[in-house]
């Protein structure tokens, strides 16, 4: 029997608009999407502070993604079990904590373990915000409410950087923190008042597959992490070769377990969620990869402060916000196949452009022709990647669904962070010979006149690796099948 998630008997929700509830949730959705990319523009100030060498400082990032990643299909079960809700309100209540702990911190250690429970805080919360709005949205408006969801997405990640130089230049790191706090009292308050209470429909809880699940995914992504740090010793790569076998383990329990896996692989039979999974690993991917090396070269080689450099991303936010409201409605209108497979083109093409002109003595606004290009391939993938998602998801699984869709794309997260740090690294050793590498407690701004040159172009040659990633999701989202379903889920 179906409770819902205040523990009462369900009933059907009232018929009421969708979209307040939506508007709610994207408020914290919005703030824990920041954080993963609004520490990149503080990179080189953290740094500073604490006296941190490079693989140090990335760990504020990684661990982030790494708390985030990890737990996410357990949470998304978890929001079917207990109900979207209560887990979104538990999980914004961890972050914002979090959030205080992250500015009060003393030590770059402290930060990164901070920063994990951060992560652990927004792996609850995410989940939940996809699965209201399968269960709450008739199919035919989907469109336009996972449009929403994606310009959050990548609104969020465009903005983290320019909001965190205004903060860092301001009034110093630790507010990129502290100003999550009353953000997340508000966002407490509007969830509290206005999202509904959902049903609930999942009568076991598959405690083998959460151990599975988590252990494998731990293991393979901190071995993917902390490679370039051991040198990719035979310890690394057996950390991620036991954490393919016991994901291997995993998906072999979920196919025998015929009571309530914590991942129905019948959702992976649906081609276009298949297909679409593989578009926002790579989109996860190029998100966090491509910050790195514009951040480092704006700072590094123009001589910008954060907030000069992050302001160089506004035209990419601005026309990723302003397109986002026509990409949903085009969304549910036309087949997201090209919608989608135009903004990754133009995604590609922006990040290959920038790569090309990243030079000592390049004028501003050759800089931001391209970065503005890449605002237009923003808006024109999140929207319709998750609408096609989530577009045939049956509302039991919605939690489900969403657990996958944002494993994925946290996990491509994740693996851009550990492979744009080991590429930088390596072509910054080519480009200014053996010791190109700057030292620990070296900061971006210190690189010598005479670096410029070769830093510049170590920075452009790593940014090509996101825009190599960013093909395959090309290739995946133009091969989704030209039919959709609507009937399902109404």
């Amino acid at each position: 029997m179906a409770v819902s998630d205040t523990g009462t008997r369900a009933t059907a929700p009232p018929e009421v608009s969708p979209w307040p509830a939506l508007w709610a949730l994207v408020v914290g959705f919005f703030m824990i999407l920041i954080d993963m990319t609004i520490v990149s523009i503080a990179t080189p100030a953290i740094q500073s502070d604490f006296g941190a060498s490079v693989d140090d400082v990335v760990w504020v990032t990684s661990a982030y993604l790494l708390a985030y990643a990890v737990p996410l299909l357990i949470t998304g079960r978890l929001g079917d079990r207990f109900g979207p809700r209560r887990m979104y309100l538990v999980g914004l209540t961890i972050f914002t904590l979090a959030s205080l702990w992250c500015g009060l911190t003393s030590s770059i250690e402290m930060l990164v373990a901070a920063r994990a429970v951060q992560g652990l805080g927004a792996s609850l919360m995410t989940p939940q915000t996809m699965a209201v709005i399968t269960r709450t949205f008739p199919p035919h408006k989907r469109g336009q409410a996972m449009s929403l969801w994606g310009a959050t997405a990548g609104v969020a990640t465009l903005v983290g950087p320019i909001l965190g130089g205004v903060l860092v230049d301001g009034l110093g790191w630790e507010w990129i923190f502290f100003i999550n706090v009353p953000i997340g009292v508000v966002a407490f308050v509007l969830a509290m008042r206005l999202v509904p209470a959902l049903p609930t429909s999942v009568r076991r809880f598959d405690l083998l597959g959460v151990v599975l699940s988590g252990a494998g995914m731990f293991l393979l992504v901190f071995g993917i992490q902390e490679g370039q740090s051991y040198d990719w010793a035979a310890g690394v790569w057996a950390l991620i070769a036991s954490g393919l076998v016991v994901l291997g383990a995993f998906v072999f329990w979920q196919a025998r377990n015929r009571a309530e896996p914590l991942m129905s692989l019948s959702l992976f039979r649906d081609r276009n969620f298949s297909l679409a999974n593989i578009a926002i690993t790579a989109v996860g991917f190029a998100v966090t990869a491509m910050a790195f090396p514009i951040t480092f070269y704006s700072q590094g080689v123009m001589g910008l402060s954060p907030t000069r450099a992050a302001l160089l991303l506004i035209p990419m936010a601005v026309l990723s916000g302003v397109l986002a409201p026509f990409v949903g409605r085009l969304t549910d209108r036309a087949h997201p196949r090209w919608i989608a497979g135009f903004g990754m083109a133009s995604w590609v093409v922006a990040l290959v452009w920038l790569a090309a002109v990243m030079k000592p003595g390049t004028a501003v606004w050759v800089l931001l022709l391209p970065i503005a290009l890449l605002g237009v391939g923003n808006a024109f993938v999140w929207g319709p990647v998750a609408t096609t998602a989530n577009r045939n998801l049956p509302p039991e699984q919605a939690g489900a669904g969403a657990g996958v869709y944002n494993t994925t794309r946290q996990v491509g997260a994740v693996l851009g962070s550990a492979g744009i740090a080991v590429l930088m690294e390596s072509r910054i050793a080519a480009e200014l010979g053996g010791g190109g590498a700057s030292p620990a407690g070296e900061t971006i701004s210190d690189i010598p006149p005479a670096l410029h040159e070769g830093f510049s172009a170590a920075m452009a040659q790593a940014l090509l690796l996101p825009a190599g990633v960013l093909v395959v999701g090309l290739v995946a989202v133009l091969t989704f099948t030209v039919s959709l379903r609507t009937d399902r889920g109404q």
